[in-house]
């Protein structure tokens, strides 16, 4: 392939992605202050963010049969979500959280860090 035909298909692969991303702002800024729109921006992303937690933690199993049980790969789940939960007590802030958990796990994950 050439350097012409690669630059070409990442601008066309860019351009595709980011009219998927605005087109629904601008197929909607009509309707901005319709009842939905305005339910669906408050309770949405907290929506989300809890599926993600839930998909996160689906495997995480702290009291199986009665008594702590935490694996030794579970320790980082568990210290990176209670960093996550502190985070956002402390600033409020989703973003700050999600990215303080999400480095802190990745760090101990890569580190190999097991207690």
């Amino acid at each position: 392939m050439s350097l012409v035909a690669l630059l070409t298909f990442i601008g066309v692969c860019a351009l595709a992605t980011f009219a998927t991303r605005v087109l629904p702002f601008v197929a909607l800024s009509r309707h901005a202050d319709h009842p939905l729109i305005l339910h669906l921006g408050r309770y949405l992303p907290p929506a989300v963010m809890m599926i993600l937690v839930i998909y996160a933690l689906r495997d995480f199993r702290p009291l199986a049969e009665g008594r702590l049980n935490v694996a030794a790969d579970g320790w980082p789940m568990l210290i990176a979500a209670l960093t996550v939960v502190g985070l956002h007590l402390w600033r409020r802030h989703a973003l700050l959280s999600i990215i303080g958990g999400t480095g802190l796990y990745m760090a101990m994950i890569q580190v190999g860090w097991m207690p």
